[in-house]
């Protein structure tokens, strides 16, 4: 059976998921490894992963990040965070592929983690160009290190 990791972030990048998660969880040949982060798992934010159990999704994987400030260092260190956390979460429990959508950093530092693991990337919805914000440079390194688009 097919291991497929999917990360979500945010209630933006969940809305788009829900009709594949449904699809994957009734394929047989496939499970489905939900890794979830970001603002899902924020007070601040509605605390969002709530919705994703009364979904009925099965979460495997919560990677707490700091999403308190859109200051560089802040985010910067978000990234530290999430880095380290799916790099933890790939070394226990490691998916055949994984599926990241957008191109915010917490899903570009998913991604890198899954780099040194050898885990195939799929990167869906690259969005449109931002010009002047970081999104950007973080959309064109995806692109690089993903296998599918």
């Amino acid at each position: 059976m097919r291991k497929i990791g999917v990360v979500t972030t945010s209630r933006a990048d969940y809305g788009i998921y829900r009709p594949i998660l449904k699809a994957l969880e009734q394929e047989s040949a496939l499970n489905l490894y939900l890794l979830v982060s970001g603002t899902h798992l924020s007070d601040l934010f509605g605390m969002t992963v709530n919705q994703i159990m009364a979904d009925g999704f099965e979460i495997d994987e919560r990677i707490e990040i700091n999403m308190t400030g859109r200051e560089p260092e802040a985010i910067a260190k978000s990234m530290s965070m999430a880095l380290s956390g799916f790099s933890q979460a790939y070394t226990k429990d490691s998916p055949d592929i994984l599926v990241v959508l957008g191109d915010r950093y917490e899903m570009y530092s998913a991604a890198l983690a899954a780099v040194p693991f050898n885990i195939p990337i799929a990167h869906i919805h690259g969005g449109e160009l931002t010009e002047g914000a970081i999104d950007d440079a973080f959309r064109h390194s995806l692109t690089k290190l993903s296998h599918l688009h």
